[in-house]
């Protein structure tokens, strides 16, 4: 019975440890790929950084709302 626990962790660090090595390769093919091509790509905003500075303003504000109304912490 002990035999049989130390081959099943066994088996689980080896399937972790290959999920692990495989995640780690294709997040810097991913990475490579970007750096190569990432110029291709349109921004994320399409309003640029103002666009960013009003999602900001919102969620604080929104966030304000909510605690004055007692629904935040």
């Amino acid at each position: 019975m002990l035999a049989e626990g130390v081959r099943l962790m066994a088996v689980g660090m080896v399937t972790v440890f290959a999920f692990l090595t495989i995640l780690v390769a294709l997040m810097s093919a991913q990475a490579a790929f970007f750096a190569a091509f990432g110029d291709r790509f349109a921004d994320a905003t399409p309003g640029g950084e103002d666009a960013d500075e009003e999602a900001v303003l919102a969620l604080v504000l929104a966030a304000a709302h909510a605690k004055r109304r007692g629904r935040g912490r």
